[in-house]
């Protein structure tokens, strides 16, 4: 499965998500938008074209442009998972484009849920 990974970037989402998600030996081809680039990434003609399976949301920290994206995936009919991490106050407006929400408190504890879920 390819999943597309959303997140704001007000975190180290390379270590706390890029890293973790690479070292949990998921079997599903991940898309980071912004591993190698920080230039703005073409996320409408990737769901548009529905190049992913599915969006997993680290929705932690809100974000205008993660807003737009996940409601492009939810527009396009992509499914859309979010991750938020313990004490996390998350948008209650999530509710309406996901049935799927993951709390997790650290690395280990994200790795093993996903592991679950996926």
């Amino acid at each position: 499965m390819k999943i597309y990974i959303s997140h704001s970037r007000d975190f180290d989402y390379k270590k706390e998500l890029y890293d973790v998600l690479e070292s949990a030996g998921l079997n599903h081809e991940f898309i980071f938008p912004h591993k190698d680039s920080d230039a703005p990434f073409n996320t409408k003609e990737l769901l548009q074209n529905k190049t992913c399976d599915m969006v997993l949301a680290e929705v932690s920290y809100p974000a205008t442009g993660q807003g737009i994206e996940l409601g492009w995936a939810n527009i396009y009919g992509i499914p859309i998972i979010c991750i938020y991490k313990k004490g996390s106050k998350i948008s209650g407006s999530l509710k309406l484009i996901s049935k799927t929400f993951i709390e997790y408190e650290n690395s280990n504890d994200l790795s093993n849920k996903l592991a679950e879920n996926l």
